[in-house]
């Protein structure tokens, strides 16, 4: 929801830093992977009870989230990149909700709503992209994508802010990932609507 419009605000400063990465050999891919590595320990850190270590590596992972784009626009972006970055990208957005689920017993239904919750989304994204592709259609308000980005109530930016709020209210996040499954599933039936109006029979 808050992606696009977050875009002409952190763009600049990533793609000044994602410069001099690249100009210190640091390619596009090593960033996504090292992201995601941090990303995955992040879970581990939460799984373990580290929440306030859990939430620095949380965001360590997401800056790296935003540079490795940043290296590509410096370099070359590539087919392959864009595919290393979605699956990374889940591959952390797995880890944090398992994590709590890890944490504490009484967790684990909630994380598993919400990985299923994350599946859903994760389809209907990747499906609506496909379809996007196959009609040559186009977006840039996401920024430079190997992909058609499609809108919704929860994207990146709403799925840190969950995330950070589970890390500094833990107790809560029962709650807090209930709402955000709930969530999700609107992103889902909009994204649904969409493609029944951009792709008809």
């Amino acid at each position: 929801m808050f992606d696009s419009r977050l875009r002409p605000l952190i763009d600049p400063p990533l793609n000044a830093i994602g410069s001099a990465l690249a100009r210190a050999g640091i390619s596009a891919n090593q960033v996504t992977i090292a992201g995601a590595m941090i990303g995955i320990g992040a879970g581990v850190a939460i799984g373990f009870r580290y929440y306030l270590f859990g939430l620095v590596l949380l965001l360590a992972s997401r800056l790296l989230d935003g540079l490795d784009g940043a290296v590509a626009r410096a370099t070359k972006q590539s087919d392959f990149g864009g595919y290393l970055d979605i699956v990374c990208d889940f591959a952390f957005y797995v880890a944090v909700p398992i994590g709590f689920g890890f944490a504490v017993a009484a967790n684990l239904p909630f994380a598993m709503i919400l990985v299923a919750s994350f599946t859903l989304t994760g389809i209907s994204f990747l499906a609506y992209a496909v379809m996007a592709a196959k009609h040559s259609r186009e977006t840039a308000a996401h920024g430079q994508k190997s992909f058609f980005y499609n809108t919704g109530l929860a994207e990146g930016t709403e799925t840190i802010v969950a995330f950070v709020l589970m890390c500094l209210f833990p107790q809560h996040f029962a709650i807090i990932a209930s709402i955000y499954a709930a969530m999700c599933v609107v992103t889902v039936i909009q994204r649904t609507i969409a493609a029944r109006m951009d792709f008809p029979e």
